[in-house]
């Protein structure tokens, strides 16, 4: 199909282009940008007073299928995806079974191929049924697609398997993802500090992500492998991944939008749906997060995508599934943060498309996160101009609980998706 997406506001963070213009798409690729009509197209999209941007890239995503079905299937958290703009997106390894094996992983990519929306890249598991006593056949998992790899949110007690799995990387050039987490320290449900005491929750204290830190950056100077780190949460954290870029090494981080814009004082009155896992942490750290990642140091914004069941929420705090529905909400809450820190759209945009987009490397298609002609046709249109105040039972995904619930946060958030193109295909339109 041949399509002509008019009269937009054409913005590609990657390459500056800011301009009104016609984007017309054809086999997969954008064909041309601008006024002139290179064909005629069988379908046109009008994107009058709408912005014109590559599709979202988002790197944590669970999407509960195999296994967790009643939480969240393919079907409907792809469907999600695409309403909220979203057309890549990497699913960490802790289904049932473990992504551990390269037949599980091409079982994946098949099952979500054949629906036509949403791309998606596994990450492999780093060790077998992630119970950080094996690794995995890392180069076989690769070349059956995974862009990564990863122990979810299974902390590694052996630092010999770390560094193990490091050197086994970068003998391949493959990147390792890690959710820098002690074992023993980072048992709690909420952050330690005084309110975490009053509320007689047990805390998760900073030290947890900092001495993981240390422990990676010590690892990486031995071996060179490249580190993704996953949803930091700390300004200590923060810091030390500063240092470890001015270094040198080979490190790259993304941050949550829970923590971009939540502090532990969300928690309410033990609001399970706010607990979460990094843990929402205060308002000096959320400072520091936004601020590094608007200077560079942290690469992406996630969703942090976690679907959970009714059942599962409808606990005490303690006892609650960690998780919240995020795919439909990363755009706004980007959007969201741009205005708050008074940043340039553009920038809003760069950390959801091209900046995460170039940490999938070799395994995504050529143009991915970017606007340009001969690139894959991923884009998204919406209206920046709309708010929309979050109700849990219109959202498509499975899941329904998540922090920024209206009636909580009592917040409308901005920007509003018209339509979503994957690969050249309308996937999504409002």
């Amino acid at each position: 199909m041949k399509l002509r997406i008019h009269n937009g506001r054409v913005i590609d963070p990657a390459s500056g282009r800011d301009e009104h213009a016609d984007v017309w798409l054809a086999n997969g690729h954008i064909t041309a940008i601008g006024q002139t009509a290179p064909f005629e197209a069988d379908l046109t999209v009008d994107a009058t007073g709408c912005i014109v941007a590559p599709g979202l890239v988002d790197l944590q995503a669970r999407l509960r299928e195999p296994g967790y079905e009643h939480e969240g299937m393919l079907d409907s958290e792809l469907h999600a995806a695409v309403a909220g703009g979203v057309t890549t997106l990497v699913c960490p390894p802790d289904t049932d079974p473990v992504l551990d094996e390269p037949g599980l992983v091409d079982m994946l990519r098949y099952r979500a191929a054949q629906l036509r929306r949403a791309r998606v890249y596994p990450l492999g598991a780093l060790t077998r049924n992630l119970a950080g006593e094996v690794l995995t056949e890392m180069a076989e998992l690769s070349e059956s697609g995974c862009v990564g790899f990863s122990q979810a949110e299974t902390a590694l007690a052996n630092t010999q398997i770390l560094q193990r799995a490091l050197q086994y990387a970068a003998t391949f050039g493959l990147s390792v993802w890690l959710r820098p987490q002690e074992l023993h320290l980072g048992k709690g449900v909420a952050a330690s500090g005084p309110l975490a005491t009053r509320m007689g929750l047990s805390g998760v204290p900073v030290a947890a992500e900092t001495i993981a830190l240390h422990t990676i950056f010590a690892l990486m100077r031995s071996t060179r492998a490249r580190v993704h780190l996953c949803r930091l949460s700390s300004a200590e954290g923060v810091a030390l991944v500063r240092a470890a870029k001015a270094e040198g090494l080979p490190v790259t981080a993304d941050v949550s939008i829970h923590s971009l814009h939540l502090t532990d004082h969300d928690m309410g009155f033990f609001d399970s749906r706010a607990r979460l896992v990094p843990v929402l942490r205060q308002a000096r750290d959320r400072d520091a997060l936004r601020e590094a990642l608007a200077d560079g140091t942290l690469d992406a914004l996630v969703s942090d995508h976690c679907p959970v069941d009714d059942d599962a929420k409808a606990l005490p705090f303690a006892q609650a599934e960690p998780g919240a529905t995020g795919l439909e909400l990363l755009l706004s809450l980007a959007l969201k943060w741009a205005e708050d820190c008074q940043l340039p759209l553009a920038k809003a945009l760069a950390v959801v498309t091209h900046q995460p987009g170039q940490l999938l490397g070799a395994a995504a298609p050529e143009g991915l996160g970017q606007l340009r002609e001969g690139g894959v046709a991923d884009l998204v249109v919406f209206d920046p101009q709309v708010t929309w105040a979050v109700e849990p039972k219109a959202l498509l995904s499975q899941g329904k609980h998540t922090p920024f619930d209206f009636r909580i946060s009592g917040t409308a958030l901005p920007g509003r998706v018209k339509a979503t193109v994957v690969d050249g295909v309308l996937a999504y339109q409002a």
